[in-house]
Order: structure tokens, then C-alpha cells, then sequence
């Protein structure tokens, strides 16, 4: 038996028509607008969770990168606050060699004593220095000051140490202590003590008293050069852990990319063609539902 098509079947197949083809025109369009493939759930369940997964990789990322650039920040100002520490020492030890020589008369080993006093005060300003505002060298207490010019040689700083997470599981100390870099005040080579011993020393002509805390100096000085190295170490592996995160990040867009990102060329070609099948589909559309006499009734 022959199915009878009326006028109404017609209707409603040329509308659901005209509906499925601007749907797939819509797609393409709000692809092409927002340059994804992936712009709700339903579009791919499947590559959502992968492009999900991907973003949280990215923003952990993104953050483990943060603490890596603050931590070369700190490291690189304390390497230049320890080089400029450096360059005190040595003075130091030039003036000693010079005052314990015996050939100074006692005028010459009073203007050693006097920059030597001015030594021992950049020392404190030195132990003293902020970056952002934080105290360097004391510390987790890096809002209160570590040392004072009247009792550096007495003073004690914080000796925890500062951590920055850099990956997953990875944690690197950022911070040295002023009792790392200057002695502690119960170590003979407490280097406020030494330089204040060396003031007073060739103050009072006492030339043997100098020679003996000119080694003192020298092993801090050599402990300093320690601290230095250990600071330096710790940079460089900052940098390769900045190098790794940075590949690691290239490797995630690409990949989150290649699951959310649309073919733009194939994208503007599919609009093209369902924009003029949809054309068509209205084309052929007025001219299959003619007017009927009752349009003209009404």
C-alpha cells in the first residue's frame, strides 16, 4: 500500500531540514569565532578530559614557574650582596698584612683601625640587607632586623631556611643565614668580632694581637667562599629546572593544542560548504511549499 505524502509531512521534513543544516552552520560558525573545536563537553566528552587534565598540568606549571624566577631573584641578590662581602674581606686582609708588617709607625695603624671601623660598619649594613623589603639573612624572621652595629659580634640569627616548591617533590632552600655568612657569636671567627679585634688592636699598636686574628680572618673568608659556592650551586639548578619547565610547558600546549585547537583552513571550508547547503536548502525549500488558495483565504 502506497504511503500517502501530504502537504504537512513536507512541511515538517523541510523544516527539519533547515533546522539540522543551520545547526552544523552555527557549529562551524562559533568554531571559527573562538578558534576551538572544543567549546562545551558534548563536543568531545573524551577529548574534554584530556584538555582538562592538560590545563591543570599548565597552570601547576605556570606557578612552579613563578617560584622558580622569584627564587633566581633571591639567589641572584644574595650572590651580589656575598660578592660585595667578598670585596670587604679582602680589604680587610690587605690592611691587616699591611698594619702587622712592624714597619708602620703608629700614625699609619691608626688610619688602618679607621677603615677598618668603616669596614666593620658595611659589614653590619651588608648583614642587614632586604630584598622586597625582607631581611636576607635572618631567616624565616625576615621582618625583623638581624644585627646592630654595637652588638653584631653578640647577635644570633634565625637558622631555618626558606623553601620554594619547584616541581613535584621538589623543594630547593633559597636563603643562606647571617650566621653562616658572618659566624655565630660563639665561633673564634665571628667576623664582627675579628674586624672589632683588628680595630682595637692596631688602635692600640698591639701588632701580635693582630697578626693572630689575621687567621681568623682567613678561615671566614674561606667559609664565606663556601657559602658562595653553595649559593651558586643551588642557582644552577634552578636554571635547569627553569630549562626543564620550559620544555615541559611547550610539550603541554602543543598537546592541549592538538585536542582543543580547531584546523582553521578546514573550519572555514566547512562553513563555506554547509552555508551554501543551507542556502541551497532554502532555495529548494520556497519553491517545493507553493502558496495553496487557502493562503489566499486567509
Amino acid at each position: 500500500m502506497a504511503l500517502r505524502v501530504t502537504p504537512g509531512m513536507m512541511h515538517s521534513q523541510m523544516m527539519s531540514n533547515l533546522n539540522a543544516n543551520m545547526n552544523r552552520l552555527s557549529k562551524d560558525q562559533n568554531v571559527a569565532a573562538t578558534g576551538k573545536k572544543l567549546n562545551k563537553p558534548s563536543d568531545d566528552p573524551v577529548g574534554i578530559t584530556y584538555a582538562l587534565r592538560y590545563r591543570s598540568d599548565l597552570s601547576m606549571n605556570e606557578q612552579y614557574q613563578k617560584n622558580v624566577d622569584m627564587a633566581k631573584s633571591y639567589l641572584d641578590h644574595t650572590d651580589t650582596v656575598l660578592g660585595q662581602f667578598d670585596d670587604l674581606m679582602k680589604r680587610a686582609k690587605e690592611l691587616t698584612v699591611q698594619g702587622v708588617n712592624g714597619t708602620n709607625p703608629q700614625s699609619a695603624l691608626d688610619a688602618i683601625s679607621s677603615e677598618l671601623s668603616q669596614i666593620y660598619e658595611q659589614a653590619v649594613t651588608l648583614g642587614n640587607d632586604k630584598l622586597n623589603g625582607k631581611f636576607i639573612f635572618n631567616g624565616e624572621f625576615t621582618d625583623k632586623q638581624p644585627y646592630t652595629s654595637a652588638t653584631a659580634a653578640t647577635d644570633v640569627t634565625d637558622n631555618k631556611q626558606i623553601e620554594f616548591q619547584m616541581s613535584a617533590g621538589i623543594q630547593i632552600p633559597i636563603n643562606v643565614t647571617g650566621n653562616q655568612v658572618f659566624g655565630s657569636p660563639t665561633d673564634s671567627d665571628n667576623l664582627f668580632a675579628v674586624l672589632k679585634g683588628l680595630q682595637n688592636a692596631f688602635s692600640a699598636g698591639n701588632t701580635t694581637q693582630a697578626s693572630a686574628l689575621m687567621d681568623k680572618l682567613d678561615t671566614r673568608y674561606n667559609k664565606v667562599l663556601d657559602v658562595q659556592a653553595e649559593v651558586g650551586a643551588r642557582t644552577n639548578r634552578v636554571d635547569l629546572i627553569q630549562t626543564r619547565l620550559t620544555d615541559l610547558t611547550d610539550n603541554l600546549t602543543g598537546l592541549d593544542s592538538k585536542v582543543e585547537d580547531a584546523d582553521m583552513a578546514q573550519t572555514i571550508m566547512d562553513f563555506q560548504q554547509n552555508q551554501n547547503v543551507y542556502q541551497a536548502s532554502l532555495s529548494v525549500g520556497a519553491k517545493v511549499i507553493q502558496p495553496s488558495l487557502l493562503d489566499y483565504l486567509r
